[in-house]
């Protein structure tokens, strides 16, 4: 499985922004999605996740509620919609796939997902 994320940029604070991830897979319902971002000199973190089933997420702390992530399986992409952007957020993210995992579970640590796409960066700054 092969993941493609883009979408990332230089933003304003409290501007928007939305990340996308494709993955190359015919069977993309057997993939539960997160997405995970990691700050210079910080280690990766959660950020948020999706069930293969599209009914279960979880997010960070951090991200409540600003942060929704969504996936479309005609296009086998999944989506991280970022609102109220702030320095803090700036990172950079990476979409992460795990395959074959209960239906409605999202997965929120590393170990957990089995490939990695390559990240975008997102940056927020006046």
């Amino acid at each position: 499985v092969q993941l493609q994320a883009s979408g990332g940029g230089l933003v304003q604070p409290g501007d928007s922004l939305r990340l996308s991830c494709v993955a190359s897979i015919s069977t993309f319902s057997q993939l539960a999605l997160g997405w995970f971002r990691q700050a210079p000199g910080k280690e990766r973190e959660f950020v948020g996740s999706i069930s293969r089933s599209g009914s279960s997420s979880r997010y960070s702390d951090s991200v409540q509620g600003r942060f929704t992530v969504s996936r479309d399986s005609a296009k086998n992409t999944v989506y991280l919609q970022m609102h109220n952007l702030s320095p803090e957020d700036t990172a950079i993210y990476y979409c992460a796939a795990e395959y074959g995992g209960e239906w409605h579970y999202a997965p929120l640590q590393t170990y957990e997902y089995e490939y990695w796409g390559q990240g975008t960066q997102v940056t927020v700054s006046s």
